[in-house]
């Protein structure tokens, strides 16, 4: 039994690709037998939290990066209350989730005298400048790191321009059994018309806005199509969207919102193709993961992080971020040719499944391994 602690600097446990990701280790974790507890700070009640996580304190608050909004912890309460934490729970593995981000994973790395291990998410086409500027502040902490694992080669590519060093690459992982066959369709959807899925939120370097666009023209080619939107976006971030579908006349657009992790399997296998036409700062693709392994092809930009995923032409197609045109080619072409669409469903099931989380945990847990015997330390039941 390994004893770990997975720190998050993110409000847990709002939707997002790094709380999915530790969320995960944790689950996998523990069917496997081992001590995991979750650090983080959370907008939630503690009772309302998993039992194992531990709240270091509240007042999050929304930062903009890397064309999002992260929601932090800027409270120098967390100080005295980690420092306590790690002192009494005496940790084997103290696993940080973008450890350079203030302010939670500093404070833990301050005070952990145990093995650190840190998992760079992020990428940035145009570099970051948190780094650029503070990379003299963040060095000591990027020093206690004894393991650095990136989920991609553009996340570790994004980081090391500033903090050289050996990284493993460890990538994120999917539910994969969750995916696959045997999922209902949604009884709304199971109509026969042509359907294309999006999901996700509505930021803009999410690119629904070329999607919309490229819609119409789809909508030209084949009239009964149908876009259905899904993600934790809110009222207020649809609402342009809506507007301009009804002032430019696009019809077949269903605005449907937070889609649970229960149904989300459902709405993959609602449509004909998935479209992930994000412009940027996406360090790797889950939604595009987990559309394969629901053997769902993909129409989806063709940026750094999407790349180490998808080959063109093998589980969907890639075009130009920012392209409505060619958006529009890939989606028209695909809903024309189901023998296509079948071909790359079955390549993308294929590729996914080498992304199941147990794998990518096994992965994990052996780089934990490896950093304990180099430094002589045993787990708890050793």
């Amino acid at each position: 039994m390994v004893k770990i602690a997975l720190v998050t600097p993110y409000d847990y446990p709002y939707p997002g690709g790094v709380t999915e990701h530790i969320a995960s280790l944790d689950r996998v974790f523990r069917e496997w037998g081992h001590d995991v507890w979750v650090l983080a700070a959370s907008t939630r009640d503690a009772d309302e939290l998993d039992h194992n996580v531990l709240k270091v304190g509240g007042g999050v608050v929304p930062l903009p990066t890397s064309g999002s909004v992260a929601r932090i912890s800027l409270s120098p309460r967390v100080y005295r209350r980690v420092r306590d934490i790690l002192r009494e729970r005496d940790f084997d593995i103290v696993h940080v989730h973008e450890p350079m981000m203030p302010i939670l994973p500093l404070v833990v790395l301050r005070h952990s005298h145990t093995v650190n291990v840190g998992t760079f998410h992020a990428y940035r086409e145009n570099g970051n400048p948190g780094y650029e500027y503070g990379r003299h502040l963040l060095q000591p902490f990027f020093d206690r790191l004894d393991g650095k694992i990136a989920v991609s080669d553009s996340a570790r590519d994004a980081v090391a321009r500033y903090f050289p060093g050996s990284y493993t690459i460890i990538p994120n992982g999917i539910a994969y059994e969750r995916f696959g066959d045997g999922v209902e369709p949604l009884p709304p959807y199971a109509d026969g018309r042509p359907t294309i899925l999006f999901i996700g939120r509505l930021e803009k370097r999410k690119g629904f806005q070329y999607l919309l666009e490229a819609f119409a023209r789809v909508r030209m080619a084949i009239p009964d199509a149908r876009l259905l939107v899904a993600g934790a976006y809110s009222k207020d971030d649809k609402e342009p969207y809506v507007y301009q579908a009804r002032r430019e006349g696009i019809h077949g657009v269903h605005f449907v919102g937070y889609v649970s992790e229960e149904d989300k399997p459902r709405y993959f296998h609602s449509c004909d193709v998935c479209c992930a036409p994000s412009t940027g700062f996406e360090s790797f693709g889950i939604v595009l993961l987990e559309a394969m392994a629901s053997g769902r092809p993909l129409v989806a930009s063709g940026i750094p992080g999407y790349r180490e995923v998808v080959t063109d032409g093998h589980e969907g197609l890639l075009v130009e971020p920012g392209d409505p045109q060619a958006l529009a080619a890939a989606l028209i072409r695909l809903l024309r040719d189901p023998d296509l669409r079948a071909r790359m469903g079955a390549a993308g099931k294929a590729t996914a499944e080498g992304y199941a989380w147990e794998s990518v945990a096994a992965r994990v847990l052996a780089f934990y391994n490896a950093l304990l015997q180099a430094k002589g330390a045993k787990p708890h039941d050793q």
